[in-house]
């Protein structure tokens, strides 16, 4: 299949990827609001994952080891060895599955997780939703401008503002495609999940790796960040006000929270931020 990914800054530069998180309107558009700022010191990559986004989304039935060997196979052939990985949410299981099989300079992992949807796989899930007719009505529905904003208000967003139109619209733009289901299919269904331990895999790399988190994170928790980071050995950043998404709701503050561990050079400190754990 043909995958999409967005290539913006000086080739000579460092690289860096984005990858975004995984969920049924996901999309690289998730690091629009910092991948200009990145790109002034980096070479920045950002793909749309298989099945999502400007990508392929062939009627599969996806898997997390999908994702896990894009990610490889993306670092190992177009990104190249010791690129700093930045990730999201489930998709930062797979970059620390892809950093067990392919040299990586650094992770910044926003909100990690392994697990997104409680009670492991539903097969029926995933076939209502891949079956004809009756699966379209029923992602339309959860697709619908109505249902992103329950979402987006629910567990993305702080401040349901910071859900800005055009976000809305591109959303509901990407889940309107041919093919859109599939993935998501999968992922409510749970069969996106890893069966990594995040902790302990992380642990066992020899990879400077810098959490960071939405103090107001719920579908993760930030008590959760504090025990994954002691586990981990990593360091932990926290910005304020914000949920799931930092980068997109408070794309300055996020930008400070990671200025040290990516070398930015940025003047200003954001009052949001706090760095709770150090490495």
């Amino acid at each position: 299949m043909d995958t999409y990914y967005s290539s913006i800054g000086n080739e000579d530069n460092d690289t860096l990827v984005l990858v975004h998180g995984v969920n049924a309107a996901a999309s690289s558009n998730e690091f629009v609001a910092v991948a200009e700022a990145l790109a002034e010191e980096y070479h920045v990559l950002v793909p749309d994952l298989p099945g999502f986004g400007r990508s392929d989304r062939p009627p599969l039935s996806w898997t997390a080891e999908h994702y896990e060997d894009f990610l490889t196979a993306f670092l190992e052939d177009i990104a190249g060895a010791d690129a700093t990985v930045v990730a999201s949410s489930l998709s930062c299981a797979y970059a620390v599955r892809a950093a067990q099989r392919v040299p990586v300079g650094r992770l910044v992992l926003v909100s990690p997780t392994t697990t997104t949807m409680p009670g492991g796989e539903k097969p029926f899930v995933r076939s209502l939703l891949r079956a004809p007719v009756v699966g379209e009505l029923a992602f339309d529905a959860v697709a619908s401008k109505r249902s992103l904003e329950y979402f987006s208000a629910d567990h993305s967003y702080y401040d349901p503002d910071a859900y800005r139109p055009e976000r809305k619209q591109y959303d509901w733009q990407t889940t309107h495609q041919q093919g859109a289901r599939y993935a998501p299919a999968s992922f409510v269904a749970g069969y996106l999940d890893s069966d990594l331990d995040l902790g302990d895999a992380i642990a066992d790399l020899d990879v400077p790796t810098t959490f960071v988190w939405g103090r107001e994170a719920d579908i993760t928790p930030l008590v959760e960040g504090r025990q994954l980071a002691d586990d981990a050995g990593a360091k932990l950043v926290v910005v304020d006000y914000a949920a799931l998404l930092p980068h997109d709701e408070h794309p300055d503050a996020f930008l400070d929270a990671v200025a040290d561990d990516l070398d930015l050079h940025r003047d200003a400190e954001d009052d949001r931020v706090e760095v709770e754990r150090k490495k």
